[in-house]
């Protein structure tokens, strides 16, 4: 990526943030918006849900895939991109920009709370019928869009993390073998 091309992109980038931290936050909404982060920590609401699938014979094959991209999605994001980027986090360059969580220990790019809440719900909406996975969906951009509310990613993060957790879902079912039966069962 040449200069100009970057600097175009930390601009939106930059600007997306302080328009959200601008207009977009309220007082009142941000105790709400660190609950839905808080549930994308270390991706525990999916992995314990996921394992919870584990256990009914008739989930098991969506608990299954969805934990591979869980995993998957954890491989290419937390311990390879961060690292091979190595993206300094928004808070700390951005002037004027105001931390609303604890300061994270690892990079920005891409977001692992973004991945990990697309691979489980790609994994659902994909294998269980649409009444479940749709609210997985909107739950996993709830989590993606609270990352720019809180402060701790740029948008680009968010948007790198969302497709890794869509491959890594695609991924997932294809190693399970997902089978639109499965949808009838549940």
């Amino acid at each position: 990526m040449d200069f100009l091309t970057q600097l175009d992109h930390n601009f939106i980038d930059v600007n997306v943030l302080l328009f959200i931290q601008e207009y977009l936050r309220f007082e009142w909404m941000t105790p709400i918006w660190k609950f839905i982060t808080w549930l994308g920590d270390a991706g525990w609401f999916w992995i314990a849900l996921s394992v919870i699938l584990l256990i009914p014979k008739r989930t098991r094959k969506i608990g299954a895939a969805a934990l591979i991209s869980l995993l998957i999605g954890a491989l290419i994001t937390n311990v390879a991109l961060k690292n091979l980027v190595a993206r300094t986090r928004p808070y700390e360059v951005i002037d004027g920009l105001i931390l609303l969580v604890d300061p994270q220990h690892d990079f920005s790019f891409p977001s692992g709370h973004s991945c990990a809440s697309f691979a489980a719900a790609m994994v659902y909406y994909k294998m269980f019928p649409k009444k479940y996975g749709v609210p997985a969906v909107i739950l996993a951009t709830l989590i993606a869009l609270s990352r720019l509310y809180v402060g701790v990613h740029y948008p680009s993060d968010v948007a790198a993390g969302i497709l890794i957790g869509i491959l890594a879902a695609w991924i997932a079912c294809r190693i399970v073998g997902e089978k639109k039966d499965v949808k009838k069962e549940v």
